[in-house]
């Protein structure tokens, strides 16, 4: 489904050690998505999104986003037609959501969960 533009659950551990060098000392992540050749990480911290641009995609964005910056966000599950589920989020500042489409094999409510777990701190 990824050829599709749709998020898929990625191994904890296997995102860990390759996204190493943009974790802080200690940082651990929680959840990982893959995206085609994008990856959210989803760490103790905050959301990484990982932008690979490019027809090679050897140039990378690495868009931080401290969960003291997300205002609000909202899911929406997947349908019995539409089989995809939607993450919005709203940061501070900025009055368009990042958007982010899962499959339906991902749980969008534990990725709500996560979300609740660090941005309601």
């Amino acid at each position: 489904m990824g050829l599709f533009g749709n998020a898929h659950t990625v191994d904890v551990g296997a995102a860990q050690r390759d996204f190493a060098r943009l974790l802080g000392h200690g940082e651990q992540v929680h959840a990982a998505f893959q995206l085609v050749r994008d990856t959210i990480l989803f760490t103790d911290r905050r959301l990484i999104l990982v932008d690979k641009q490019g027809i090679t995609g050897k140039k990378v964005e690495y868009h931080s986003i401290p969960y003291r910056s997300i205002t609000h966000f909202a899911v929406e599950t997947a349908g019995t037609f539409d089989l995809d589920a939607e993450l919005k989020i709203w940061i501070s500042s900025n009055p368009v959501p990042i958007e982010k489409t899962f499959t339906k094999g991902v749980d969008i409510y534990e990725v709500q969960a996560i979300l609740t777990q660090f941005v309601a701190r």
